[in-house]
């Protein structure tokens, strides 16, 4: 068998695999906004105590590998809970996201004018009206860039759960070179369809940004 009769062959094989790549990256990508952007307002607090604790987060997952994650919580929650491959995988690219995530949204936070700040506490704003109202939005509109880069590396990320047995496309490309002996033609495949992902998602950032860039031109015009 050929390349391309292997390729059109296992068409119909991959569509289960590229659904659960899809659905576990983005549970792992939502999770992770959500870790961040909480770990993001810790570490801007003035709150010395909340400040460290985020630092701790951010040292330990960033300096660890992302496949010792996956089994830690994968291997470790089993003994108390049994959530599954997908919760478990989900799990995992979220924590592991989430520290760089907050580092993104940390930078944009700080790289807002502390006078817009100030501006909008002088006209009576608390400090958690002005930091929802002026200076997140701006924060999220800069934090896309490097937000849809990170989002691009969880997709790519999200084949080490695959040794935990989960069914992405990465598994399935090991199954398919088991069962016919063609590992290169095999891993090839699976490296298009990430391909073909990460363009289809470059693509959707890069409308996004677009799209704000607009909307931020239109708000000073």
């Amino acid at each position: 068998m050929g390349f391309w009769e292997l390729f059109i062959e296992t068409i119909p094989g991959y569509k289960d695999a590229i659904i659960n790549t899809i659905e576990i990256t983005l549970l792992g990508l939502l999770l992770g906004m959500v870790i961040g952007l909480f770990f993001a307002f810790l570490k801007v607090s003035n709150i010395k105590i909340l400040s460290i604790i985020a630092d701790l987060y951010i040292y330990i997952v960033r300096g660890t590998p992302l496949i010792v994650q996956i089994f830690i919580l994968y291997f470790g929650l089993v003994q108390f809970v049994d959530l599954g491959r997908l919760m478990a995988g989900g799990i995992a690219l979220g924590v592991h996201n989430g520290a760089y995530i907050a580092e993104i949204f940390r930078g944009s936070i700080q790289s807002i004018d502390k006078g817009q700040n100030e501006a909008a506490r002088s006209l009576g704003m608390t400090p958690s009206l002005a930091m929802r109202r002026i200076v997140l939005p701006q924060a999220m509109r800069r934090a896309i860039p490097p937000l849809g880069n990170q989002f691009i590396i969880a997709l790519k990320d999200s084949s080490l759960v695959a040794f935990i047995g989960f069914q992405d496309l990465f598994n399935r490309a090991q199954r398919i070179q088991s069962s016919t002996g063609m590992a290169m033609e095999s891993y090839i495949i699976v490296g298009i369809y990430y391909l073909i992902l990460v363009l289809i998602l470059t693509f959707i950032v890069s409308r996004i940004e677009k799209a704000l860039s607009k909307s931020e031109r239109g708000v000073d015009a």
